[in-house]
């Protein structure tokens, strides 16, 4: 095993030197992870740009003998392991040392030597779908990185996801880890299995969290849903917003639009995850772009006032295709699927609903009042630059900041959700207590 890291490492280490020969000034660090049932281990390879390398060599060599000696050598491994962070599920792992190569002196000076240090770290237990955080702050002002994760040998690991920010310094890997017994990957074999799974509250439940934690994370779908929103409680006239519905009719809309994006998901979520309908990732994700974009156009401006539901439910069935590209990294069987698909869903519109509740009254609230048209605006506009940015991400395959910016607004979510209402609360009794003296004064 040791030996099939080693050859994958470099494998990985060579693409990134190639993709970087040209930066003689950086300190390049790749970072490339395997998965184990308890452990988790990794192999990190740093190599110092020619430019950079008497610097990098200074911090090792600290009794400046121009001689690394194997204490130095240890102390220096240790030392870019403080550097870095690992935790799972939230709680922070402690990286061991297991091994620590270094180069000639001579390779170093010209920029081929590379640094290979090894470690390891043990896993506490957890629920199966598990999340890997890896945080590199070594030497940041002079570094490159590059980080990746080996596709498990055990059958009973699966990973899900994988997010890099722009500079890869920051690495986040989503897993599902089977318990051998009824964890989400060997959940029905049989129909009476199927019933039997429907049942466990560890299989299913699994899957029903990944669901949540998908639409939870999954930005761009509630980026398009809040959008579609946006504009729900308005009247439209001469391709305009102007003035708003009733509470009842605004809630009717609502309800609409939420219920056409779940049946449109609903649909091609089963056919694709079953097998039926297969389409390219990336055309999804362009067209998931595609939809915040229309819809953010539209909250600006009516294209198709009293549609909402209809646009919603076309665009769902996109949606619905990137869910099941989700669910079909799991490699469950076919009747697994049947039940994977109903937990799935679940976990989806439990989240969605959730956030459709937290943000609803609010938005009817300050429909009512001058205040809406800067939130609708500006929401618009933030989908908007948003959509255009992961065009451009996913179709040129270029890198930008787009999901870092999303990413922290949305790790806001619960507050700006308490601060919206709480300001639509504030406008909506300014508002009734200005009316209230107008008709005094009248």
């Amino acid at each position: 095993m040791k030996t099939k890291l080693t050859a994958a490492a470099a494998i990985f280490l060579a693409l990134g030197v190639s993709g970087f020969a040209h930066r003689l000034d950086e300190y390049l660090q790749a970072t490339l992870f395997s998965l184990g049932e308890n452990r988790v281990g990794a192999v990190m390879r740093l190599v110092p740009g020619v430019a950079v390398f008497p610097g990098v060599f200074a911090t090792i060599d600290t009794n400046g003998d121009g001689i690394l000696s194997e204490a130095e050598q240890q102390a220096y491994a240790e030392r870019v392991l403080g550097d870095v962070s690992l935790s799972v599920d939230g709680k922070r792992l402690r990286p061991r040392l297991v091994s620590v190569n270094f180069p000639t002196t001579e390779a170093m000076k010209e920029g081929l030597g590379e640094i290979q240090i090894n470690f390891m770290a043990d896993l506490p237990a957890g629920d199966p779908n598990r999340k890997l955080v890896f945080e590199n702050h070594h030497q940041t002002p002079i570094s490159a990185y590059l980080v990746n994760c080996l596709v498990p040998r055990n059958r009973d690991i699966r990973v899900v996801a994988q997010n890099r920010n722009s500079n890869q310094s920051f690495y986040e890997l989503d897993y599902v880890q089977a318990d051998g017994r009824s964890g989400p990957l060997s959940l029905v074999k049989s129909w009476s299995g199927v019933r039997a799974a429907l049942g466990s509250s560890v299989g299913f439940a699994s899957i029903f969290r990944l669901g949540i934690r998908h639409i939870a994370e999954g930005t761009d779908h509630l980026l398009f849903l809040l959008a579609l929103l946006l504009p729900a409680p308005l009247l439209a006239s001469r391709s305009q917003w102007v003035g708003f519905e009733d509470v009842h009719h605004s809630l009717l809309r609502i309800l609409k639009v939420v219920t056409a994006f779940t049946i449109g998901h609903s649909i091609t979520l089963a056919l694709a995850a079953l097998g039926v309908v297969r389409v390219p990732s990336r055309p999804i994700e362009v067209l998931i772009a595609v939809s915040i974009l229309v819809s953010a156009v539209h909250a600006l401006h009516p294209l198709f006032p009293g549609r909402e539901a209809a646009i919603a439910a076309f665009f769902g069935l996109i949606h619905g295709l990137a869910f099941a590209t989700t669910l079909g990294q799991l490699g469950l069987g076919r009747w697994e699927r049947v039940t994977g698909i109903l937990a799935f869903n679940l976990g989806i519109e439990t989240m969605q609903l959730f956030v459709v509740a937290a943000t609803m009254p609010s938005l009817v609230l300050l429909s009512r009042t001058r205040a809406y048209s800067v939130l609708r605006i500006g929401g618009a506009l933030f989908a908007g630059f948003a959509s255009v940015g992961w065009i451009v991400e996913r179709l040129l395959e270029a890198h930008s900041s787009v999901d870092l910016v999303v990413d922290r607004v949305a790790h806001q979510a619960i507050w700006i959700a308490v601060a919206l209402f709480l300001m639509s609360l504030v406008c909506w009794f300014r508002r009734n207590v200005l009316a209230k003296q107008a008709r005094g004064f009248a």
